[in-house]
């Protein structure tokens, strides 16, 4: 008896039958589902044409690509700040030193557990009131009380997850590297850190996703992001007597959709780079001194236990 049928019965021929009746009537609830949908909204006017003619105004489409651009800007912002905040804890939190390593930790999951709402609304009040003491003007409080916001969230959990990868590095190339002379520094920038991120960079990047979609967060701080800039032009421009609410969250929400798309592309692409990569251990020519890195894979070739035995 094969593993697969002990995990799994093979279904028989009524089983096929109920489970072929079972699909056909899911997908056809969700078919009459989404044509109720879309007669409603027809009823309502939401798809007549000149609901969605207002897209051809050059004046909407400024609007939209201004919001974009701001989403953006927050991101990269945000991005960059939390992958170093990350890397910084991460490397806290597996200090030697007790006291470093418990402020990492009480950080991280005080961060962690607080809702990203609320530390973006406290950062925007305390921003707010003491713009003037430093040199904040114009929208600027709610711009960094959203990047701080993302940063220090994102940052704790990207953290964990360097924290993870640095872990899962093989306890050989560690020790050989402190065999080299290497010091702890010198072991964690250029052996376990850049192997860490190699290992995690599908986890990091799908953090960065999210890092994307909480830009949305803004329209709570009245930040005129993406998000607020669609709920305003929503809520003034009115056609045939009717909000345009819908047009702006299927235009919009596509945005937001293909930019997670771009992102998760990027992630699939340099996985596939990265599985691509030459590995191996080179020879080394007579006389020709051996490196860091070819001490690295060699510990890498040679399993954990006793020595072999010489003939």
């Amino acid at each position: 008896m094969s593993g697969a049928s002990v995990l799994y019965d093979v279904p028989g021929p009524k089983a096929r039958a109920r489970n072929l009746v079972y699909s056909v009537a899911g997908s056809l609830a969700v078919l009459a589902l989404i044509v109720f949908v879309v007669l409603r909204l027809n009823t309502q006017g939401q798809l007549a044409p000149e609901v969605w003619n207002i897209f051809n105004n050059a004046g909407v489409r400024t609007n939209i690509r201004d919001g974009l651009v701001t989403t953006l800007q927050v991101f990269a912002v945000a991005a960059v700040l939390s992958l170093a905040l990350g890397v910084l804890l991460a490397v806290a939190r597996l200090s030697d030193h007790r006291p470093v390593r418990w402020l990492a930790t009480g950080f991280i999951e005080l961060f962690r557990a607080v809702p990203l709402l609320i530390t973006i609304y406290a950062l925007w009040v305390l921003l707010l009131s003491n713009r003037g003491s430093i040199g904040l003007t114009g929208d600027q409080p709610q711009f960094w009380a959203l990047v701080i916001g993302l940063t220090v969230y994102n940052g704790s959990v990207q953290a964990e997850v360097l924290r993870a990868g640095i872990l899962s590095v093989p306890t050989g190339q560690r020790e050989a590297a402190y065999a080299l002379g290497m010091s702890k520094t010198q072991v964690m920038t250029t052996v376990l850190i850049p192997q860490a991120v190699r290992a995690m960079l599908p986890t990091i990047i799908s953090q960065l996703v999210v890092t994307l979609k909480d830009t949305s967060l803004g329209y709570i701080i009245t930040f005129e992001e993406l998000l607020f800039t669609a709920r305003q032009m929503s809520t003034n421009i009115i056609v045939n007597g009717n909000d345009t609410y819908v047009p702006f969250i299927i235009v919009i929400g596509s945005i937001y959709v293909a930019m997670c798309l771009a992102l998760s592309a990027l992630a699939n692409w340099i996985e596939r780079r990265g599985r691509r990569a030459k590995t191996g251990i080179g020879v080394a020519a007579a006389g020709e001194p051996v490196t860091a890195t070819d001490a690295m894979e060699v510990s890498d070739a040679v399993p954990d236990g006793p020595a072999a035995t010489k003939d």
